[in-house]
C-alpha cells in the first residue's frame, strides 16, 4: 500500500488522531490497483474529524482522475460531534465524501464497501452509497440511529445485530 498522507493530522487535535483516523491509499488487490481507504476504529470510534475528511477527499480524488476502483474498509461512527462545525463548513466538508461517490458510480468506477464493525449516522451513508457492500457477520451494522436511540424513541430493546447486522 502506497499510503496517501500518513503525517495527516500531526499536531492537530492535541495529537489524538494519528493519520487523521483514516489510512488511505493505493494499493493492489488480486493484481488491480485500488484506493483503500480504512477507518481506524481506535481511533475515536473511526469518526471523522476535518483532517480525516480531507484525507478521504484526496483519495477519492485519485481514484477519480486515475479511474481505480475504490475499497472502503468502514467501521465510523460518522462525523466527531464535538468539531462537527468544522466538518462541515466548506465547499470540501463531509457532505462532499457522498457527492463524490455518487459522481465515481455515475463514471462506471466501481467502489465497494467491507462493514467492518458499527457504522453509525455519517459513516452508515459510506456503505450505503456503494456498487456493493459486504458486512462482516456479527460484527458489522449499519444504521443512522443505534439502539439507545430506538428505545428512546419507541421503547423497543432490539440489538445492534437485529437493527442493522448482516
Amino acid at each position: 500500500l502506497l499510503e496517501i498522507a500518513p503525517l495527516a493530522a500531526h499536531g492537530m487535535y492535541d495529537d489524538q488522531v494519528p493519520c487523521a483516523g483514516v489510512v488511505a491509499g493505493i494499493g493492489r488487490v488480486s493484481g488491480v490497483e485500488c484506493v483503500i481507504v480504512a477507518n481506524d476504529a481506535t481511533v475515536k470510534g473511526g469518526t471523522y474529524y476535518p483532517m480525516t475528511v480531507k484525507k478521504h477527499l484526496r483519495a477519492q480524488e485519485i481514484a477519480q482522475q486515475n479511474r481505480l476502483p475504490c475499497i472502503y474498509l468502514v467501521d465510523s461512527g460518522g462525523a466527531f460531534l464535538p468539531l462537527q462545525d468544522e466538518v462541515f463548513p466548506d465547499r470540501d466538508h463531509f457532505g462532499r465524501i457522498f457527492y463524490n461517490q455518487a459522481n465515481l458510480s455515475a463514471n462506471g468506477i466501481p467502489q465497494i464497501a467491507c462493514v467492518m464493525g458499527s457504522c453509525t449516522a455519517g459513516g452508515a451513508y459510506v456503505p450505503a452509497m456503494s456498487d456493493e457492500t459486504v458486512i462482516v457477520r456479527e460484527q458489522g451494522t449499519i444504521f443512522l440511529g443505534g439502539p439507545p436511540l430506538v428505545k428512546a424513541a419507541t421503547g423497543e430493546e432490539v440489538s445492534a445485530e437485529e437493527l442493522g447486522g448482516a
